[in-house]
Protein backbone atom coordinates (compact mmCIF):
# COMPACT_ATOMS: atom_id res chain seq x y z
CA UNK A 1 0.00 0.00 0.00
CA UNK A 2 1.63 3.53 -1.04
CA UNK A 3 1.36 6.15 2.13
CA UNK A 4 3.15 9.15 3.31
CA UNK A 5 4.87 7.36 6.31
CA UNK A 6 8.21 7.47 7.75
CA UNK A 7 9.36 4.80 10.58
CA UNK A 8 5.38 3.09 11.56
CA UNK A 9 6.63 2.88 15.24
CA UNK A 10 6.99 6.55 15.11
CA UNK A 11 3.66 7.11 13.45
CA UNK A 12 1.36 8.46 15.96
CA UNK A 13 4.04 10.69 17.20
CA UNK A 14 4.27 12.39 14.40
CA UNK A 15 0.70 12.95 13.75
CA UNK A 16 0.78 14.41 16.82
CA UNK A 17 3.62 16.72 16.22
CA UNK A 18 2.28 18.51 13.88
CA UNK A 19 -0.93 19.04 15.21
CA UNK A 20 0.73 21.05 17.80
CA UNK A 21 3.18 22.84 15.39
CA UNK A 22 -0.05 23.84 13.39
CA UNK A 23 -1.61 25.24 16.63
CA UNK A 24 1.02 26.56 18.95
CA UNK A 25 -1.08 29.30 20.48
CA UNK A 26 -3.68 26.81 21.59
CA UNK A 27 -2.40 23.40 21.84
CA UNK A 28 0.49 21.47 23.30
CA UNK A 29 2.28 18.34 22.73
CA UNK A 30 3.40 15.87 25.88
CA UNK A 31 5.24 13.30 23.99
CA UNK A 32 5.97 10.95 27.23
CA UNK A 33 2.41 10.19 27.19
CA UNK A 34 0.90 10.63 23.53
CA UNK A 35 -1.08 13.82 24.81
CA UNK A 36 -2.52 16.46 23.13
CA UNK A 37 -3.74 19.10 25.51
CA UNK A 38 -5.12 22.55 25.55
CA UNK A 39 -2.60 25.41 25.93
CA UNK A 40 -4.99 26.99 29.39
CA UNK A 41 -6.06 23.83 30.36
CA UNK A 42 -6.57 23.62 33.77
CA UNK A 43 -9.16 25.92 34.08
CA UNK A 44 -10.17 26.91 37.46
CA UNK A 45 -13.94 25.98 38.04
CA UNK A 46 -14.35 24.36 34.88
CA UNK A 47 -15.14 20.32 34.18
CA UNK A 48 -12.40 18.88 32.69
CA UNK A 49 -13.14 16.50 29.82
CA UNK A 50 -11.02 13.75 29.29
CA UNK A 51 -10.98 11.26 25.63
CA UNK A 52 -8.53 9.07 24.73
CA UNK A 53 -8.89 6.18 22.06
CA UNK A 54 -6.99 4.30 19.31
CA UNK A 55 -5.33 6.35 16.31
CA UNK A 56 -6.49 6.44 13.40
CA UNK A 57 -9.40 7.87 13.61
CA UNK A 58 -8.31 11.51 12.82
CA UNK A 59 -10.25 14.04 13.74
CA UNK A 60 -11.43 11.51 16.78
CA UNK A 61 -10.09 12.72 18.49
CA UNK A 62 -6.79 14.61 18.89
CA UNK A 63 -7.91 17.49 16.59
CA UNK A 64 -10.95 17.96 19.06
CA UNK A 65 -9.22 19.48 21.68
CA UNK A 66 -9.66 23.11 22.62
CA UNK A 67 -12.45 25.49 24.20
CA UNK A 68 -15.49 23.62 23.98
CA UNK A 69 -14.41 20.44 23.14
CA UNK A 70 -11.96 18.30 25.03
CA UNK A 71 -9.26 19.53 27.18
CA UNK A 72 -7.01 16.33 26.68
CA UNK A 73 -6.29 13.66 23.71
CA UNK A 74 -4.87 10.62 25.03
CA UNK A 75 -4.67 8.69 22.20
CA UNK A 76 -3.29 4.86 22.15
CA UNK A 77 -1.29 3.44 18.81
CA UNK A 78 -2.98 2.53 15.89
CA UNK A 79 -6.85 1.01 16.71
CA UNK A 80 -4.96 0.71 20.51
CA UNK A 81 -6.50 1.88 23.89
CA UNK A 82 -3.87 4.25 25.43
CA UNK A 83 -2.31 2.94 28.24
CA UNK A 84 -3.90 3.47 31.79
CA UNK A 85 -0.35 5.11 32.43
CA UNK A 86 -1.47 7.72 29.68
CA UNK A 87 -4.59 8.12 30.79
CA UNK A 88 -3.81 9.16 34.47
CA UNK A 89 -1.44 11.32 33.36
CA UNK A 90 -3.55 12.91 30.48
CA UNK A 91 -6.00 13.67 34.17
CA UNK A 92 -3.35 15.05 35.94
CA UNK A 93 -3.11 17.77 33.33
CA UNK A 94 -6.23 19.32 32.84
CA UNK A 95 -8.13 18.76 36.46
CA UNK A 96 -9.20 21.48 38.40
CA UNK A 97 -11.21 21.80 41.40
CA UNK A 98 -14.46 21.06 39.32
CA UNK A 99 -13.71 17.44 38.31
CA UNK A 100 -13.31 15.27 35.65
CA UNK A 101 -15.28 13.60 32.96
CA UNK A 102 -14.03 10.71 31.07
CA UNK A 103 -15.71 10.09 27.96
CA UNK A 104 -14.96 6.00 26.40
CA UNK A 105 -15.67 4.37 23.70
CA UNK A 106 -17.00 1.19 24.09
CA UNK A 107 -14.14 -0.75 23.45
CA UNK A 108 -13.08 -3.78 25.97
CA UNK A 109 -9.38 -1.94 26.44
CA UNK A 110 -10.89 1.12 26.22
CA UNK A 111 -13.01 0.70 29.00
CA UNK A 112 -10.47 -1.30 30.86
CA UNK A 113 -7.75 1.46 30.85
CA UNK A 114 -10.30 4.15 31.56
CA UNK A 115 -12.17 2.37 34.50
CA UNK A 116 -8.73 1.48 36.07
CA UNK A 117 -7.30 5.27 35.54
CA UNK A 118 -10.95 6.42 37.04
CA UNK A 119 -9.79 3.98 40.34
CA UNK A 120 -6.46 5.38 40.79
CA UNK A 121 -7.31 9.11 40.27
CA UNK A 122 -9.83 8.53 42.58
CA UNK A 123 -7.91 7.40 45.40
CA UNK A 124 -6.04 10.57 44.79
CA UNK A 125 -9.02 12.54 46.11
CA UNK A 126 -10.05 13.64 41.98
CA UNK A 127 -13.96 13.60 41.49
CA UNK A 128 -13.78 11.88 38.26
CA UNK A 129 -16.95 10.28 36.38
CA UNK A 130 -17.09 8.10 33.24
CA UNK A 131 -19.43 7.96 30.46
CA UNK A 132 -19.96 5.08 27.73
CA UNK A 133 -20.73 6.28 24.23
CA UNK A 134 -22.18 3.62 22.09
CA UNK A 135 -24.12 5.02 19.26
CA UNK A 136 -23.48 1.77 16.75
CA UNK A 137 -26.41 0.31 16.12
CA UNK A 138 -24.92 -2.46 13.73
CA UNK A 139 -24.30 -4.66 16.45
CA UNK A 140 -26.93 -6.55 17.76
CA UNK A 141 -26.18 -9.85 19.27
CA UNK A 142 -22.08 -9.19 19.20
CA UNK A 143 -20.09 -12.05 20.25
CA UNK A 144 -16.75 -10.24 19.73
CA UNK A 145 -17.61 -6.99 21.42
CA UNK A 146 -19.30 -5.69 24.77
CA UNK A 147 -21.82 -4.06 23.29
CA UNK A 148 -22.40 -1.33 20.87
CA UNK A 149 -19.22 0.09 19.79
CA UNK A 150 -18.53 4.03 20.01
CA UNK A 151 -18.01 5.79 16.41
CA UNK A 152 -18.98 9.63 14.80
CA UNK A 153 -21.49 9.91 17.11
CA UNK A 154 -19.22 10.16 20.02
CA UNK A 155 -18.31 13.95 18.28
CA UNK A 156 -21.73 15.38 19.48
CA UNK A 157 -21.26 13.76 22.66
CA UNK A 158 -17.88 15.82 22.26
CA UNK A 159 -19.80 19.11 21.68
CA UNK A 160 -22.38 18.95 24.11
CA UNK A 161 -20.19 17.75 27.45
CA UNK A 162 -17.42 20.58 25.97
CA UNK A 163 -19.95 23.55 25.91
CA UNK A 164 -21.80 22.33 29.10
CA UNK A 165 -18.16 22.73 30.79
CA UNK A 166 -17.57 25.77 29.04
CA UNK A 167 -20.95 27.39 30.45
CA UNK A 168 -19.72 25.88 34.14
CA UNK A 169 -22.78 23.10 34.65
CA UNK A 170 -21.43 20.77 37.37
CA UNK A 171 -19.78 17.77 36.78
CA UNK A 172 -22.60 15.45 37.53
CA UNK A 173 -24.56 18.00 35.14
CA UNK A 174 -22.25 17.66 32.46
CA UNK A 175 -22.04 13.79 32.70
CA UNK A 176 -26.09 14.11 32.86
CA UNK A 177 -25.56 15.91 29.15
CA UNK A 178 -23.63 13.25 28.04
CA UNK A 179 -25.66 10.34 28.56
CA UNK A 180 -28.58 12.29 27.34
CA UNK A 181 -26.73 13.37 23.79
CA UNK A 182 -25.39 9.05 23.82
CA UNK A 183 -29.18 7.61 24.41
CA UNK A 184 -30.40 10.15 21.67
CA UNK A 185 -27.69 9.06 18.99
CA UNK A 186 -27.85 6.66 16.72
CA UNK A 187 -25.31 5.35 13.78
CA UNK A 188 -24.22 2.95 11.40
CA UNK A 189 -21.16 2.72 8.53
CA UNK A 190 -20.83 0.93 5.22
CA UNK A 191 -17.53 0.22 4.01
CA UNK A 192 -16.41 -0.42 0.10
CA UNK A 193 -13.09 -0.87 1.00
CA UNK A 194 -10.84 -2.19 3.98
CA UNK A 195 -8.07 -0.29 5.51
CA UNK A 196 -4.84 -0.38 6.29
CA UNK A 197 -2.78 0.15 9.36
CA UNK A 198 1.06 1.69 8.41
CA UNK A 199 2.20 -1.05 10.05
CA UNK A 200 0.64 -3.55 8.11
CA UNK A 201 1.06 -3.78 3.98
CA UNK A 202 -2.02 -5.77 3.58
CA UNK A 203 -5.94 -4.32 4.05
CA UNK A 204 -6.97 -5.76 7.67
CA UNK A 205 -10.40 -7.69 5.73
CA UNK A 206 -10.85 -8.63 2.20
CA UNK A 207 -13.69 -7.19 0.48
CA UNK A 208 -14.25 -8.00 -3.21
CA UNK A 209 -14.48 -5.31 -5.92
CA UNK A 210 -18.29 -5.60 -6.18
CA UNK A 211 -19.31 -5.76 -2.46
CA UNK A 212 -19.83 -3.66 0.45
CA UNK A 213 -19.51 -4.34 4.35
CA UNK A 214 -23.29 -3.08 5.68
CA UNK A 215 -22.21 -2.16 9.36
CA UNK A 216 -18.80 -2.17 9.93
CA UNK A 217 -16.74 -1.11 12.43
CA UNK A 218 -14.25 1.83 12.28
CA UNK A 219 -11.62 -0.77 12.71
CA UNK A 220 -12.94 -2.93 10.08
CA UNK A 221 -14.88 -5.25 12.42
CA UNK A 222 -17.42 -7.56 10.79
CA UNK A 223 -20.43 -5.70 10.04
CA UNK A 224 -24.08 -6.69 10.00
CA UNK A 225 -23.77 -8.30 6.56
CA UNK A 226 -21.67 -8.58 3.06
CA UNK A 227 -23.37 -7.94 0.15
CA UNK A 228 -23.06 -6.42 -3.49
CA UNK A 229 -22.88 -3.38 -4.43
CA UNK A 230 -26.34 -1.22 -4.57
CA UNK A 231 -26.70 2.51 -6.16
CA UNK A 232 -25.72 4.95 -3.86
CA UNK A 233 -29.49 5.66 -2.82
CA UNK A 234 -30.51 2.58 -2.02
CA UNK A 235 -27.66 2.30 0.40
CA UNK A 236 -28.09 5.65 2.30
CA UNK A 237 -32.08 4.37 2.10
CA UNK A 238 -30.99 1.12 4.09
CA UNK A 239 -28.44 3.05 6.58
CA UNK A 240 -31.41 5.80 7.42
CA UNK A 241 -33.57 2.80 7.96
CA UNK A 242 -31.68 1.07 10.76
CA UNK A 243 -30.66 3.92 12.21
CA UNK A 244 -34.62 6.00 12.26
CA UNK A 245 -36.31 2.50 12.89
CA UNK A 246 -33.79 1.53 16.07
CA UNK A 247 -34.66 4.58 18.62
CA UNK A 248 -37.05 4.95 17.23
CA UNK A 249 -37.41 8.52 15.46
CA UNK A 250 -40.76 9.59 15.26
CA UNK A 251 -42.82 11.91 12.87
CA UNK A 252 -42.15 15.36 14.29
CA UNK A 253 -38.76 14.69 15.55
CA UNK A 254 -36.09 17.33 15.51
CA UNK A 255 -32.32 15.96 14.49
CA UNK A 256 -28.71 16.64 13.73
CA UNK A 257 -27.94 14.86 10.46
CA UNK A 258 -24.26 13.72 10.02
CA UNK A 259 -22.54 12.20 6.48
CA UNK A 260 -19.36 11.50 8.27
CA UNK A 261 -16.02 9.98 5.57
CA UNK A 262 -14.31 6.95 6.84
CA UNK A 263 -11.30 8.09 5.28
CA UNK A 264 -11.06 7.87 1.55
CA UNK A 265 -14.49 8.83 0.28
CA UNK A 266 -14.63 12.02 -1.57
CA UNK A 267 -16.54 15.29 -0.19
CA UNK A 268 -18.66 15.24 -3.44
CA UNK A 269 -19.77 11.86 -2.25
CA UNK A 270 -20.71 12.55 1.16
CA UNK A 271 -23.03 15.67 -0.49
CA UNK A 272 -24.82 13.20 -2.62
CA UNK A 273 -25.47 10.76 0.54
CA UNK A 274 -26.47 13.76 2.61
CA UNK A 275 -29.11 15.28 0.17
CA UNK A 276 -30.48 11.78 -0.03
CA UNK A 277 -30.96 11.01 3.10
CA UNK A 278 -32.29 15.18 3.98
CA UNK A 279 -35.11 13.92 1.74
CA UNK A 280 -35.90 10.76 3.02
CA UNK A 281 -35.77 12.34 6.61
CA UNK A 282 -38.29 15.00 5.18
CA UNK A 283 -40.47 12.37 4.05
CA UNK A 284 -40.44 10.43 7.52
CA UNK A 285 -41.71 13.57 8.75
CA UNK A 286 -38.33 14.50 10.91
CA UNK A 287 -36.82 17.53 10.33
CA UNK A 288 -33.00 18.29 10.29
CA UNK A 289 -32.00 21.33 11.88
CA UNK A 290 -28.43 20.81 11.89
CA UNK A 291 -25.96 19.37 9.11
CA UNK A 292 -22.66 17.66 9.38
CA UNK A 293 -20.91 16.49 5.90
CA UNK A 294 -17.23 15.32 6.12
CA UNK A 295 -14.35 13.21 8.12
CA UNK A 296 -15.01 13.53 11.70
CA UNK A 297 -14.57 9.71 12.38
CA UNK A 298 -12.29 7.93 9.97
CA UNK A 299 -10.87 4.48 9.88
CA UNK A 300 -7.33 5.33 7.92
CA UNK A 301 -7.77 5.32 4.51
CA UNK A 302 -10.82 3.15 4.30
CA UNK A 303 -13.59 4.06 1.98
CA UNK A 304 -17.33 4.10 2.93
CA UNK A 305 -19.28 6.56 5.03
CA UNK A 306 -21.66 6.62 8.27
CA UNK A 307 -24.74 7.81 9.05
CA UNK A 308 -25.44 9.60 12.29
CA UNK A 309 -28.54 10.78 13.58
CA UNK A 310 -28.92 12.62 16.55
CA UNK A 311 -32.18 13.91 17.84
CA UNK A 312 -32.63 17.10 19.32
CA UNK A 313 -33.84 19.22 22.36
CA UNK A 314 -33.63 22.95 23.41
CA UNK A 315 -30.78 22.29 25.51
CA UNK A 316 -28.97 19.96 23.15
CA UNK A 317 -29.42 22.12 19.81
CA UNK A 318 -28.26 25.10 22.23
CA UNK A 319 -25.24 23.19 23.39
CA UNK A 320 -24.38 22.04 19.47
CA UNK A 321 -24.33 25.74 18.75
CA UNK A 322 -22.09 26.93 21.12
CA UNK A 323 -18.65 28.44 20.27
CA UNK A 324 -15.98 26.46 20.41
CA UNK A 325 -12.44 26.10 18.69
CA UNK A 326 -10.14 23.05 18.08
CA UNK A 327 -7.77 21.91 15.53
CA UNK A 328 -10.36 21.33 12.93
CA UNK A 329 -12.95 23.67 12.77
CA UNK A 330 -16.23 21.11 11.76
CA UNK A 331 -18.81 22.46 13.62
Amino acid sequence: MKRFVNDPREFVAEILTGIARANPDTLRYEPKYNLIVRSDAPVDGKVAIVQGSGSGHEPAHVMNVGPGMLDVACPGDVFAAPPMDYILAAIREVVSDAGVLLLVNNYTGDRMAFEMAQEMITAEGVDAQLLFIDDDVAVQDSTYTIGRRGVAGNFFVIKAVGAAAEKGYTLDDVRIVGERVNANTRSIGVALTACSPPAKAAPLFDLADDEIEFGVGIHGEPGRRREKIRPANEIVDDMLDMVVTDKPFQPGSRVALMINGLGSTPISELYLLYGRAHDQLAARGITVERSYVGNYCTALDMAGASVTLVELDDEIASLLEAPASAAVRIF
